[in-house]
């Protein structure tokens, strides 16, 4: 990713949890977003995070459609080899490009001598959840409860290790 992808990536992100979390986090939260303060945001984490976390940014004819980040696991108790799936979205109209950005992220991760990978996602969100149990992710019992706007929504943390995840990672088609 590079500075000019920002924008993109934050259309997508922004987009994907208006379209995706819906229900799940506050209706308030959701329309309080807007492109450019996560681009603000995105800004500040790209410089604070250059060399640490990988970003991949997938496109269609020069527009950002999808956007993945790999870097070390943020957890107190984790090991050096262990990463951790940042973030991984996809346009609401291109859902399909979440299996792509998968193995891209799971090639970059080995490549990244990464052993384990772990990620998080809200509890409620079962599509998001099927999709990372047909990566090969399973939750390992970790959780935690974000505060949003005075509510609770409850987070999950699945994990992998990644010498035993097909790279290949199945082209059927998965509601992602």
């Amino acid at each position: 990713m590079c500075e000019e992808d920002i924008h993109g990536v934050s259309t997508v992100r922004v987009k994907g949890w208006q379209a995706a979390y819906a229900g799940m986090v506050p209706q308030d939260y959701l329309d309080a977003l807007t492109v450019t303060e996560d681009a603000r945001r995105r800004r500040d984490m790209f410089e604070r995070a250059a060399g640490t976390v990988l970003n991949l940014v997938a496109e269609e004819n020069g527009t950002v459609v999808g956007w993945a980040a790999l870097g070390p696991s943020r957890e107190a108790d984790r090991r050096p080899r262990d990463g951790e799936l940042l973030a991984l979205y996809a346009a609401p109209d291109r859902l399909g490009t979440g299996r792509a950005l998968m193995r891209q992220t799971l090639t970059a991760a080995r490549e990244r001598s990464f052993r384990r990978l772990i990620l998080w996602v809200l509890a409620a969100n079962a599509r998001a959840r099927r999709f990372y149990e047909h990566a090969g992710f399973l939750p390992d019992g970790g959780s935690t409860d974000w505060p949003v706007n005075g509510v609770v929504v409850p987070e999950v943390r699945y994990s992998a290790d990644l010498a035993q995840l097909n790279p290949a990672i199945s082209q059927r088609p998965t509601a992602d």
